[in-house]
């Protein structure tokens, strides 16, 4: 509907502020039709609007339709009408891909633009072996139709608001309103008001818009490429946030026990599926711990190993000059390196750089006399369980963690590492999301049902 109208002196005054707000630009396309007695004027970016459809939906029914009043009443029925309520909201529509139709006297607003962005892309982040392979485009309109597709119910809601004062990217905001909690739909609707960012180019910034401890460890919300992940958390009553240009999405809140959760959990069978989180939880332990265990059973309490145990690891570190906690801290820093290369360099040399790095280097230390071979082993053993981690942003801040506890644990030996665990198990409790306890259980289909036979 136009709030433009009637009026052709303001018209033209509208069109031509809206071509000096956008001059100089190469492809800003002012377009005037006309034959007979009908007469329309054009003006929209050409780079950001679909030429097809323009050429299909707007131009070809202008020349075949018989006069300007069944132009604009076509015009008019079209499902790409939008509201105009100012020459603002124009203007940013404008740079997003609309189109503007001037006609007898009226503006209207048609959204035309060109998407690139809307390819469904394979899993790479969390990838699995039985369920769907398919994850999310960077179009939200595109995501939106994915998740509709799977959520077949009349209660899930979809808000969409602009967010970043340069950019005005759109962000969804979907829940399903039978199961979701109001205070939490609510804390993050005032958070999201209460933002203003220049510029907002993807979920991770969100993420960390939102947080309100901007220095916290832990994260708090929960990224995922995958549709199904999406849809079982609107199940359980979450609210997910969908971001234009993103193919990842933000779950809110989230605990603990999410991060460490797959989707190959909702797939395989019972026995399999106890046996594969309790791996993944030892993998987990197994990833804090080690490094600080090594460290003060070498340097403090060498009793906590058996005789045979402690000469072995004795033997292992002959020759090397310097203490167990800067042998740990070297190998572990190298590691990080490993990793961070991993993910930088290009995926054509990533596999073969990585490896030749890890075996020569780490081969050299110990023929070097600078790690000892135990610590080879250990250091493996603690990469590989950090990847068992279901979730980057959990496996990110435990590679951190440890760390901190491999500090504690030079300090003051077994005492530091259990000193240093109880303090993480603490930090941990007194941690929420959204008002949501950060060791809460959640048991998503029992939750749902309760909500269901309470309301």
């Amino acid at each position: 509907m136009s709030l433009i109208k009637n009026n052709k002196g303001n018209i033209r005054k509208t069109l031509d502020w809206l071509s000096e707000e956008i001059k100089p630009s190469f492809d800003l396309v002012y377009k005037p039709l006309h034959i007979d007695d009908k007469h329309a004027e054009l003006l929209y970016i050409k780079t950001v609007v679909d030429g097809a459809q323009l050429q299909q939906l707007v131009i070809k029914p202008f020349f075949e339709l018989g006069n300007d009043r069944h132009v604009e009443a076509y015009l008019n029925s079209l499902p790409n009408l939008q509201d105009i309520e100012a020459k603002e909201q124009i203007l940013l529509e404008l740079t997003k891909g609309s189109v503007i139709v001037a006609i007898r006297n009226q503006l209207l607003l048609l959204d035309l633009k060109r998407v690139k962005s809307d390819s469904v892309l394979e899993t790479m982040i969390e990838p699995t072996i039985q369920g769907p392979q398919l994850s999310l485009s960077e179009d939200i309109a595109t995501n939106i139709n994915l998740i509709r597709q799977r959520y077949h119910k009349p209660s899930l809601k979809v808000e969409t608001m602009d967010i970043g004062e340069k950019t005005h990217l759109t962000l969804a905001i979907l829940y399903d309103e039978e199961v979701v909690l109001n205070e939490v739909l609510d804390s993050i609707k005032n958070k999201l008001k209460s933002i203003k960012p220049q510029t907002v180019q993807s979920t991770m910034e969100l993420n960390r818009l939102l947080n309100d401890k901007k220095r916290s460890l832990m994260p708090i919300m929960m990224m995922t490429e995958r549709t199904d992940r999406v849809v079982y958390n609107l199940a359980g009553g979450k609210v997910i946030l969908l971001l234009d240009g993103s193919h990842t999405t933000v779950l809110a809140p989230a605990v603990f026990f999410d991060f460490m959760s797959s989707m190959d959990d909702k797939y395989g069978s019972y026995w399999i599926t106890k046996f594969l989180k309790l791996l993944r939880y030892f993998g987990l332990f197994a990833c804090l711990i080690l490094p600080g265990l090594y460290v003060a059973a070498t340097s403090y309490n060498p009793e906590v190993f058996r005789v045979e145990l402690a000469l072995s690891v004795a033997g292992s570190r002959i020759g090397v000059p310097y203490p167990s906690f800067i042998e740990v801290l070297f190998l572990l820093v190298f590691m990080e390196l490993l990793t961070e290369a991993s993910i930088r360099l290009p995926k054509a040399v990533t596999g073969t750089a990585t490896t030749v790095g890890g075996l020569i280097l780490g081969q050299a230390a110990t023929e070097a006399a600078l790690a000892s071979n135990i610590m080879i082993i250990i250091v493996g053993a603690v990469a590989i369980s950090t990847f068992v981690i279901p979730i980057n942003e959990m496996s990110f801040a435990i590679r951190v963690v440890r760390f901190i506890l491999l500090a504690f644990s030079s300090f003051a030996g077994l005492a530091g590492l259990l000193f240093g665990l109880i303090g993480l198990l603490m930090y941990l409790a007194q941690l929420d999301s959204f008002g949501e306890p950060y060791f809460k259980i959640y048991l998503q289909s029992k939750r749902t049902e309760t909500e269901r036979t309470s309301t």
